[in-house]
């Protein structure tokens, strides 16, 4: 029977089984995390993700013998494609069988919408905006994936590469050893650097603290800082409040390092939470009725492995020493939770800035990711 592939209405309830397909084709695999189902779904609808104030998308699944076989998100980002001059179609959300029929009829769908509305090239997987899973990974398959991450089957750049695509960029991912003590080096350039520039942790007693005090002055810090990264969204003040509201309060301040000059502005930061993969393997991504339990291990912070979101520097004090100071703040946390290793999670292999940071640390490049493009 041939492969059918049909657009996705914009319901919870389709989208539920497009986002559930793919958690359900890596059923058997010890190192898949599959996605909280809720919240990937929200991702896809409009009425609940800021980022359709400025995307337009529409995902499609194909069916064979009247079961889903594939699903994928075609995505337009207008401000980023503004701000590049290009105009790209993003894919992302993607999973498929190993069958070309299939993985064929998916991509052609996706890229004909694109084409109806005037976009000239084919670039992912990317989501919405950086804060969406982005990049397929090509090594790693043996490694355990992270919920901030795509897992992916070897056979899925096997075929991105037959259908054309080329290496557009990569990431790397690391897996630190937490180290029983601070290194020296650290020790003394944050010394130096609180002096010399006036700087200080800020003291966070609390959630609503965090939220209410520096809770879009975190989001601004990350517009600045990312600026110029590959294929960077910048971070709408609808977007900031959408995560301050449903992600910032989950965050123990434990987890989290600010770092602020003398008039408390924010200059650096560091965001960490407990990883959430063994868990998320054991609900299956779902929440109700039950799937909170396994939750709340890594939440009362138990747990051997720390998944480090992201890291910040002003641009006017990069370079400066203030990841020093940051990792002279969270060491002495992690260690006291019983936290033994941390994911970076992806950064560009170009961003040496990035990579310099981790030079003081037992490491071990685990993970590799890509993004493609291909003319449409």
């Amino acid at each position: 029977m041939s492969v059918i592939v049909t657009p996705v209405p914009a319901r919870r309830s389709e989208l539920r089984k497009a986002v559930k397909f793919g958690i359900d084709l890596y059923k058997d695999n010890e190192f898949y995390v599959p996605p909280l189902i809720m919240d990937e779904v929200d991702t896809l609808l409009p009425e609940k993700n800021p980022a359709f104030d400025f995307c337009e998308a529409q995902t499609f699944v194909a069916r064979r013998d009247g079961k889903i076989a594939g699903r994928i998100t075609a995505i337009i980002n207008k401000v980023v494609n503004e701000r590049t001059g290009k105009k790209d179609l993003r894919f992302g959300f993607v999973d498929f069988i190993d069958d070309k029929e299939v993985v064929d009829a998916l991509f052609n769908a996706a890229a004909e919408w694109g084409r109806e509305r005037g976009m000239t090239d084919f670039v992912g997987p990317l989501g919405f905006t950086d804060m969406d899973c982005e990049g397929m990974l090509i090594e790693g398959y043996g490694e355990l994936s992270t919920m901030e991450t795509i897992y992916n089957y070897p056979y899925y750049p096997e075929h991105i590469e037959r259908m054309g695509f080329q290496k557009d960029i990569d990431w790397v991912e690391y897996l630190m050893t937490v180290p029983d003590s601070i290194p020296e080096k650290h020790l003394r350039i944050a010394e130096i650097v609180k002096k010399k520039y006036n700087l200080q942790v800020a003291d966070i007693k609390s959630k609503k603290e965090l939220k209410d005090r520096y809770g879009k002055a975190i989001f601004d810090l990350i517009n600045r800082t990312y600026d110029s990264l590959y294929g960077y969204s910048p971070i709408t003040p609808r977007q900031a409040d959408h995560y301050i509201k449903v992600y910032l309060g989950l965050l123990k301040p434990q987890n989290i390092c600010l770092i602020v000059d003398g008039d408390d502005n924010l200059v650096g930061v560091g965001i960490s939470i407990p990883s959430f993969a063994r868990a998320l393997q054991r609900n299956r991504g779902r929440l109700f009725p039950f799937g909170w339990i396994p939750m709340l291990r890594p939440l009362s912070g138990k747990g051997d492995i720390v998944d480090l979101l992201l890291v910040g520097v002003d641009q006017e004090y990069q370079n400066k020493g203030v990841n020093a100071l940051l990792f002279t703040e969270l060491i002495p946390r992690f260690k006291k939770v019983g936290y033994r290793y941390a994911e970076s999670n992806p950064e560009l292999e170009s961003n040496s800035n990035v990579q310099k940071q981790w030079e003081y640390f037992e490491r071990r490049q685990h993970k590799r990711r890509r993004c493609y493009r291909k003319p449409l």
